[in-house]
């Protein structure tokens, strides 16, 4: 049984914020592979946004401990784990996102 997750009717969908940035083009039709690609690009983005937040007030230790390096070092660390989850499935927003491309693709060609 799959459940589908509703967007926020009021606010910006993500859709909107992929066409505003030019990420998908609105008239878009028929290229599935690349709405996936946008969709779990979307899902990374929002992962490693999350992961920055994680690390938040953490000093560490070792020879990055403390230093401005330790935040250049956890920047790479965190696109990679967002990177890494997005890719292995992640948390259920490509998903989303995806379903959300498709049916504006299909809009606006039926249109």
């Amino acid at each position: 049984m799959e459940s589908a997750l509703s967007l926020p009717t009021p606010g910006l969908k993500p859709i909107d914020l992929m066409v505003a940035n030019g990420i998908v083009a609105p008239a878009a039709t028929g290229n599935k592979a690349k709405a996936r690609a946008a969709a779990q690009d979307f899902e990374s983005v929002f992962l490693n946004s999350m992961f920055q937040q994680m690390f938040t007030d953490i000093d560490g230790e070792g020879p990055f401990g403390g230093s401005g390096a330790t935040k250049v070092w956890r920047s790479f660390l965190t696109d990679s784990y967002a990177k890494s989850f997005a890719k292995a499935g992640g948390i259920g927003i490509a998903d989303q996102v995806y379903r959300s491309l498709i049916g504006h693709q299909e809009m606006e060609s039926g249109s």
